[in-house]
This record gives C-alpha cells, structure tokens and sequence, in this order.
C-alpha cells in the first residue's frame, strides 16, 4: 500500500537515471480502468510540466520512481478534462459515503503497487477519510516517511472502497464526460440523502439535485428547511427548477414557492405543467398560518355510489405520494364531503362493497381558515392520520396529513 501524500513530491528518474523532475499529480482515466493510475505529471528543474504514462514506469516507491524513457523523449504535460486529478478532484473533496450516509472529506488516496508485464501500475483502492491520514498530512515534511507510518498506526483508519465512491462534480458536462454515477443516491432513503444535502455548498447541492431522477430529488428537497430549498432552487436553471417543483406535493410546493421572491416564483410557476401549476396557485391563496396552506390537493374523492372495487381502482391510477393516502373521501354531486374511510377498510372489503357502507362517525374535517393551532388540536383529540379542508359551502378541496402536523409541531418548538 502507498499513498498519495507519499507519492507526491517523490523524485523521478529516466532509463538512465537522470532527473526529470517531482511527482505533482498523478491522474485516472475513467475511460479506460477506472481504478488504475493512467498518467503521472511531474514539474521538472525548470518549472515544465511533463507527463509520463502508466505503462514507461518501471518501478515505484516512496523514495523514487523510474521510467523506461529517457528524459528527452518524455513529453510535455497536455491537460485532459475527462481525467480524474487525484490531487486536484479528489484531496480535500467532499465526497459522499454511500455506506454511512454522511458527507466526508478525502485526506489522502490508498494505491496498490502492482507489477505488470515489465511495468509498475497503482491501482485507487480507497479514499481515506481517517484521522490516520490527515496525521500522514500533517506530519509531512517533519518527519521521515518511515516515522510517519509508525505514528499512523496508533490513530485510527477510516477508508471508503473505491467503488463506493460518489464524486461530486458541479460542472456537467465534465459530469458527463467523467461518468460519473449517482445510482447509489437515487437509491438512498429521501431522508437520508436531504441530511447529506444539508452538509453540501450550494453549488454541490444543485450538482446532486440535477444529476438524479426529478421524483427523487423532489423528496430529497422536500426533506430539507424551506429556507434551503428556496436558495437551492434560485441557483438552477428556471427549467430544471419547474420541473422539481412539479413532483414535489402541492403543499411542499407552495411553501417553496412562498420563500421566493414574487418574480422567480411566478417563472417557475409558468415552466410547470399547467394542471400541477393551478393545484399550486390554489394553496398560494391561503394566508401561511391557517389549514388551507398546511393541507394538499392530492387526496382521493369518489361519488357517493362507489364501491371498494372503484377505490381500489383510483388507488391504482393515483399519482400522489401513495405513502401519505392514508384515508379516502366520499363526495356528493355537489363536490361536499360527505365521509372519510380508512384506506386499510377498502383493502379489507368484498370488491362490491357499497363505500357508503364503510364510512367513519363522526365526520371530522375543518374550514380552509382555521388557524394552525386548531389543526393540532383536531388531530390530538381524535387521534388522526389525515384531516380533510373544506370550503365555506362544504365542498372537499384538500387534505392535511400527520406528517405535515408533524413538521409544524417541530417547527414551532
């Protein structure tokens, strides 16, 4: 094992042993072995850059490295865009650590040596982000190489594999170019993935957001301050900012929105679709602390008739977040709420079953205009998941669910 702080710095030598300069930066190729050392720069006694690939080192240590090349036929150092720098893209990184869930940063880079047919390769085994590695740093320069080693060993070691290294790269088309994957994220819990969220500039925030799907980055968003989300948005593109706020719930929607200035938030609102757009504009109207702008408009309601076989069916083509339906609503011709039943009571009944048949006593629900304050009242007294809003002729024009109270309870601590 070697690593990077050891190879920086280290003297190279040609194939008859003359100076070519130190050891700068050594770079990967994602494009060829996306572990393995491709190219080493090294500056020489005149200030020159030079570049000497993998495959014309002969051998490697921490005291020096030989090329099979002499010196005069070893080129000048061209930089390439679609490499990864160690030095550069990856020391003193902020990376995220897929396994732990976190934000770390990199304090040095682990290779293996390895010989190969008549040439000596490194191939990235893990970027350490232990207290072990930063010591090495540290200690560079004031102590030998050997004593350093011997102090490491009493500090402890925190490394991330290679392949379980996600990058962060801002820019993308290098993101492109580099391929990197952010796979892992998009299979990470929302939660989790709005914790590391809340660990990244600015600038990294929005490489994360736009390089997964939009469904995933919205509840990654929706699971951070609102006052974040609004500074992460204002540094997208309009477009790309539209189309997240479109899969966020209406309700989440709208408080972002709120935390905008007028301007920006009207754009985004004319980048979205148009049906996403008009549930939006409707919570928008809501004064911030009363029920109508605590509630969202993805419930389910069916006419009165219904049967469980048509729940079900709605269930099946409904586009909300199926983790907060919880309860479906029974309106009469005139869009009033007339009953609530439990989603787990439809589930549990004769297909033919008449939903009228199934409704819960007594009927709960609340005015648009009731403050905060009697929403969680409401929902401690009878013990609710879902709290329907009607307007003031009865109508059905929304929902608000324990998850929402929830949040509104830790807020106002």
């Amino acid at each position: 094992m070697i690593y990077f702080t050891e190879i920086e710095g280290v003297p190279v030598f040609d194939a008859f042993g003359e100076y070519v300069g130190k050891v700068v930066e050594i770079c990967i190729d994602p494009e060829d072995v996306r572990h393995r050392v491709s190219l080493y720069i090294a500056r020489s006694i005149d200030g020159r850059l030079v570049s000497i690939p993998y495959v014309q080192i002969q051998s490697l240590s921490v005291q020096s490295i030989h090329t099979n090349t002499p010196v005069a036929e070893i080129p000048a150092y061209t930089p390439n865009e679609d490499w990864i720098r160690v030095k550069k893209d990856l020391l003193d990184q902020q990376i995220i650590d897929v396994t732990d869930r976190k934000v770390v940063r990199v304090n040095d880079v682990d290779f293996d040596i390895q010989p190969v047919d008549g040439h000596t390769q490194l191939l990235v085994v893990a970027v350490n982000v232990g207290l072990a590695a930063a010591a090495r740093r540290l200690l560079k320069g004031l102590l030998s190489k050997h004593l350093i080693r011997r102090v490491e060993n009493f500090l402890p070691q925190q490394v991330i594999p290679w392949d379980f290294v996600n990058l962060i790269e801002a820019d993308p088309s290098r993101r492109l170019k580099l391929r990197i994957s952010y796979d892992r994220l998009a299979r990470m819990h929302p939660a989790d993935l709005g914790d590391i969220l809340e660990h990244l500039s600015a600038q990294d925030q929005t490489a994360v957001l736009t390089s997964i799907d939009e469904e995933t980055a919205a509840e990654a968003l929706s699971e951070i301050p609102t006052s974040m989300q609004a500074s992460i948005v204002k540094g997208m593109e309009p477009h790309k900012a539209a189309d997240l706020i479109e899969e966020m719930p209406p309700d989440e929607a709208a408080d972002l929105l709120q935390e905008l200035p007028p301007e920006t938030s009207t754009e985004l609102l004319a980048g979205m679709e148009p049906e996403e757009a008009e549930d939006v504009q409707e919570l928008l109207q809501f004064e911030e602390d009363v029920a109508g702008a605590l509630m969202t408009t993805d419930f389910i309601a069916l006419p009165e008739n219904a049967t469980a076989e048509d729940a079900v069916t709605a269930v099946g083509a409904f586009e909300g977040s199926l983790e907060s339906l919880h309860v479906l609503y029974l309106i009469d011709a005139d869009e009033k709420l007339v009953g609530a039943i439990p989603l787990a009571q439809v589930v549990a009944s004769p297909a033919s079953k008449p939903l009228r048949e199934l409704f819960e006593e007594p009927l709960i629900s609340t005015a648009a205009e009731q403050p905060h304050d009697h929403v969680i009242e409401l929902f401690q007294k009878y013990n609710l998941v879902s709290l329907p809003v009607v307007d003031e002729q009865g109508k059905l024009i929304g929902e608000v669910t324990s998850d929402d109270v929830i949040d509104l309870v830790v807020r106002e601590r």
